[in-house]
């Protein structure tokens, strides 16, 4: 069976953040599933992967009005390195664009040296201009 991309529904959830809990370099601070399913809720922008009915990728994809962010794209282990992921990012940015979002931004763990290839092979660049800061709202767990 051909594997199929999709819309994130809020009952995807489950199955995706069972994905990201395996996936290195995924991290899944403040992530409830009652917040995810807000917001593929809210911002019907996010896809999944399944085959024969198995989630085996994800992404979510959200936007602020000006610019597009890709959080936590993952593909199941035994399914990498067959576009899976490409498909799943092209799929998003269709969706910002018809939506009028010129550009997209993605946050990448420093030492996460696969998901840095992969975003460079992709055509993504990283920014030198500009430094991300945090702050947590709420203590972690």
């Amino acid at each position: 069976m051909p594997i199929e991309i999709l819309p994130f529904t809020p009952e995807d959830v489950g199955e995706a953040l069972a994905l990201w809990r395996r996936s290195e370099g995924i991290g899944l601070f403040g992530e409830s599933p009652e917040r995810l399913a807000a917001c593929v809720r809210s911002q019907p922008l996010s896809l999944i992967a399944r085959e024969d009915g198995l989630l085996i990728g994800a992404v979510l994809c959200t936007h602020d009005g000006r610019r597009g962010y890709l959080h936590h794209l993952a593909v199941a282990e035994t399914h990498r390195r067959h576009g899976i992921g490409r498909r799943l990012v092209q799929g998003c940015i269709s969706a910002l664009g018809r939506i009028g979002i010129p550009r997209c931004h993605l946050f990448v763990h420093r030492g996460n040296a696969a998901a840095l290839a992969f975003w460079s092979l992709s055509g993504w660049t990283e920014r030198k201009d500009v430094v991300m800061m945090s702050r947590d709202l709420v203590p972690e767990g």
